[in-house]
C-alpha cells in the first residue's frame, strides 16, 4: 500500500495546494541553494502556471536550481521540449539567475550529453553517500507505468550505476536522456504529481502491490531516506479509494 498519499478533488487543486507546499519547502530549506528537478507532462504543466501567477516576483527564486529530469532530444524551441515548455510557463515569467537554470540540450548527440550533463550534476551538487543530492525531484507517471524516461522495457534503467542514461521510447524509437533510478532514489525528497483517470488503474496496481506493479518504473521508486510523496486527483485515485 502507497504511504504518504494525498488525493485533491482535481488536477487544479492539486496543482494549486502543491505549489503553497513547494514554496513552504524551499522558505525552509537551509542551504543556499535549492535543487529541484522537475518532469515533463500536463500536471507540471498546470504546477508551472500556478507557480508564474503566484510567485513570479519571489526572492525565493534566486535560490532555486532547476534540473529537469528527463527530456527528449530536440531543440527547446521544439514543442516536445520539457526545457522549452518550462520555460515559457514558467521560467520566463520569474525573476531567477540565468545560471541557475541546468537544461538537458535536447538537440545534442545523446550519448555525449549524457555523459556531460552527469558531469554538471557531479560538478553542482553535494554528494551524499556517493550520490549527488537533489534536495527535491518531481516525478510523473506515464499510462505504461514509467516514470523519467525510465520505461517497462528498459527498467534495467533503475539499476543503473550511471547518473544518466540514453533511453528510447519503444512507442516511437525517440531517444531521450533520465536520471536514473539510483540517482532518484538517492535524492532527499520525491514526490509524483499524477492525475486523469487513464491512470487510475496502474494506481491499483502498485496500491495493492500487484505481480503487475513489479515491472513498472514508477513502483520502483524508493528513496532510501523513505522520503516519498503521492499527489494524485480523484481521477486517479477512484480505484483505491
Amino acid at each position: 500500500m502507497i504511504r504518504n498519499l494525498h488525493i485533491y478533488k482535481t488536477p487544479e487543486e492539486l496543482a494549486i495546494q502543491f505549489a503553497i507546499q513547494l514554496i513552504g519547502w524551499i522558505e525552509d530549506h537551509t542551504g543556499e541553494a535549492f535543487h529541484l528537478a522537475i518532469s515533463g507532462g500536463k500536471t507540471p504543466e498546470l504546477l508551472f502556471n500556478i507557480l508564474a501567477q503566484k510567485y513570479a516576483n519571489s526572492i525565493l527564486w534566486q535560490k532555486v536550481h532547476f534540473w529537469w529530469v528527463d527530456e527528449r532530444m530536440v531543440s527547446p524551441s521544439d514543442p516536445e521540449s520539457n526545457f522549452g515548455t518550462a520555460n515559457r510557463l514558467l521560467l520566463s515569467q520569474i525573476i531567477i539567475p540565468e545560471e541557475n537554470i541546468h537544461r538537458i540540450k535536447g538537440e545534442n548527440d545523446p550519448e555525449a550529453e549524457a555523459s556531460y550533463y552527469s558531469e554538471l550534476i557531479q560538478e553542482k551538487l553535494t554528494p551524499q553517500n556517493g550520490w549527488p543530492l537533489f534536495d527535491l525531484i518531481l516525478l510523473g507517471m506515464g499510462d505504461d507505468g514509467h516514470t523519467a524516461s525510465i520505461f517497462p522495457n528498459q527498467i534495467h534503467l533503475i539499476d543503473s550505476n550511471q547518473l544518466c542514461e540514453v533511453a528510447v521510447n519503444p512507442q516511437n524509437g525517440q531517444k531521450r536522456i533520465t536520471l536514473t533510478g539510483k540517482v532518484i532514489n538517492h535524492a532527499s525528497k520525491v514526490c509524483f504529481l499524477i492525475t486523469g483517470a487513464g491512470k487510475a488503474g496502474r494506481m491499483a496496481e502498485i496500491w495493492a502491490n500487484s505481480e503487475m506493479a513489479k515491472l513498472m518504473p514508477a513502483a520502483q521508486i524508493h528513496p532510501v531516506n523513505g522520503n516519498l510523496a503521492w499527489y494524485i486527483d480523484d481521477a486517479a485515485a477512484h480505484l483505491i479509494l
